[in-house]
């Protein structure tokens, strides 16, 4: 229950009971905490046990832990047969290659049944400055 604890938590914790309920009453906290702490299991073992004979035999394998939906999704990922058979059909490199070559083709075929495209001003390219008589009046007023 507590393995994620480490060694300074630990001191931490022993030092803040000694200091909040003083060393002649920490045994007796320690023991009702510890009393507590199985009574909470031995509770929560039985509710488990309760639904178990509840839910009837069909559910016999049935987990709490399988409640979690990370655990839920990897246990249906690793057991369907289904999805293991379509796993190992399914090869992604190959589908990859063929789609690739498909796109590959179809842009040769694209271009080699293309007409000769027309040739026309490059936009791309800036417009070389228009002549000292072509400019347009600025009028510095008006900005």
């Amino acid at each position: 229950m507590f393995n994620d604890i480490g060694a300074l938590e630990l001191v931490t914790i022993v030092v803040l009971g000694i200091l909040v309920f003083g060393p002649d009453k920490l045994p007796k906290v320690i023991q009702d905490v510890t009393g507590f702490i199985r009574k909470v299991r031995a509770f929560s073992d039985s509710a488990k046990h309760d639904i178990r004979s509840e839910l009837g035999p069909e559910f016999k394998d049935f987990e709490f832990e399988d409640l979690n939906p990370k655990t839920f999704i990897r246990k249906q990922l690793t057991e369907n047969e289904d999805l293991k058979e379509i796993r190992s059909s399914f090869d992604l490199r190959k589908e990859l290659n063929d789609v690739s070559d498909a796109v590959k083709n179809s842009d040769a075929d694209v271009a080699a049944a293309a007409p000769p495209a027309v040739t026309g001003p490059d936009l791309l390219k800036k417009p070389a400055a228009p002549a000292a008589d072509q400019r347009s009046r600025f009028d510095a007023d008006a900005t």
